[in-house]
């Protein structure tokens, strides 16, 4: 997909004059913006955009609860999105005692709960609430939790998760849970990749229909998975170690997160799915390039978005002395390093990558996926390309995952 196939946005408006009128008479359009291009929004309108890995900050301790309001519904609607992946994690603050884990997962999903109900939005259990969904032209969120910390060795545990809505979980996050379930990418390894308890875990998300998600898992433990997994799992944010960008404290910092092209292969020969995240990409064509590199290495069917980043504001507990763990400064959903006013930047002075979804790139009057979608055209995609990347990939496997269930 070279820059000669690039859309000239001119020609086509001059070519589809009577495309504003058809975003009027088509009600399938008022999912999208009319600010937009028409094609662009028919695009948008037309397939699934769906954020794979977004934080949605919550308090975990029972006092704070219901925690602040939020606009998730004014954020989706500006992004273009059709569903995220509504994540947090309960590893920020040092767990110490025994049950500390379990009780701030369910304190986040009670805090969940009540941002739903707020914003007058529902869970996705299974792609036909999915589908549901985007025909009304309503948005949706597939419940997330990074890491199975709450887990505590207890795998019954799950089947209370799967009754709150979980249908998405990341086996790993940035600290080894109670009871380990594999080696943490960032960590030294001690565990010789994915545990008894880990295997475990998969068989077990897999019986009650839970996608399994790989994120923060090291080389042997993602592969020890694929061994142990009868249905497609993801890798819902990374990027190519190949792609490192131009802001070296950023490359640096993120380089263990990243994922060789002889493992991604791997993870797409057993039918996996990649996520690509915004990290390392000052922009949105070098996040569309960095698309379609991890797209030349294992195929437009194994490739979706997983951003790491936030549609909501940040949350910091009042409680909070110190984020996160070993004295690394971050406040919840950023697995990326933290930001700093003075840290470096990319060309023209921009950041690489804002925490928040609608600000991946800075002040834009377009949201998240009518961005991504317009640079992906100006990339050379096709739209049957970008509705596999933006959300029909996840929905494949979200739907092996969930369904009969």
């Amino acid at each position: 997909m070279s820059n000669n196939q690039q859309w000239n946005r001119r020609s086509f408006l001059f070519t589809m004059g009577g495309a504003g009128a058809a975003l009027m008479l088509n009600p399938l359009l008022s999912w999208a913006s009319t600010d937009s291009d028409p094609r662009i929004a028919s695009i948008v309108a037309r397939t699934f955009g769906i954020d794979t890995h977004n934080h949605i900050d919550v308090p975990l301790i029972k006092s704070e609860l219901p925690g602040p309001k939020v606009d998730l519904t004014g954020e989706m609607k500006k992004s273009g999105l059709s569903a995220i992946c509504m994540t947090f994690a309960v590893d920020y603050q040092k767990l110490i005692n025994p049950g500390d884990a379990y009780e701030r997962f369910l304190n986040g999903l009670t805090a969940m709960d009540e941002i739903l109900k707020a914003n007058g939005m529902k869970r996705a259990l299974n792609y036909a609430d999915l589908q549901q969904a985007h025909k009304a032209k309503k948005p949706i969120v597939i419940q997330s939790v990074e890491g199975g910390h709450f887990l505590e060795g207890k795998i019954e545990r799950l089947q209370v998760a799967y009754d709150r809505g979980l249908r998405h979980l990341g086996l790993l996050h940035d600290n080894d849970a109670s009871v380990p379930l594999g080696d943490i990418f960032t960590k030294t390894p001690q565990w010789g990749g994915l545990t008894n308890f880990g295997a475990e875990t998969i068989k077990e998300c897999e019986r009650l229909g839970i996608l399994v998600d790989l994120s923060h898992c090291d080389t042997n433990t993602v592969n020890g998975a694929l061994k142990v997994a009868a249905k497609p799992i993801l890798v819902s944010h990374t990027g190519l170690n190949s792609r490192l960008g131009s802001n070296e404290f950023m490359s640096k910092m993120m380089m263990p997160r990243l994922i060789s092209k002889e493992q991604a292969k791997i993870v797409a020969d057993n039918k996996g799915l990649i996520g690509v995240w915004t990290h390392l990409a000052d922009s949105p064509a070098a996040f569309a390039d960095n698309i379609k590199a991890m797209v030349d290495v294992v195929g437009v069917d194994h490739v979706c978005i997983g951003t790491d980043t936030k549609l909501t504001p940040a949350y910091r507990s009042p409680n909070d002395k110190g984020w996160g763990q070993e004295g690394n400064k971050k406040p919840q959903g950023q697995d990326g390093p933290p930001k700093k006013e003075n840290e470096p930047k990319g060309p023209g002075g921009k950041k690489q990558g804002s925490d928040r979804t609608n600000l991946a790139w800075g002040e834009s009057k377009a949201g998240f996926y009518y961005t991504v979608v317009e640079a992906l055209l100006n990339a050379g995609y096709k739209e049957e390309e970008i509705a596999k990347v933006g959300g029909g990939n996840y929905c494949r496997i979200f739907d092996a995952a969930t369904k009969g269930h």
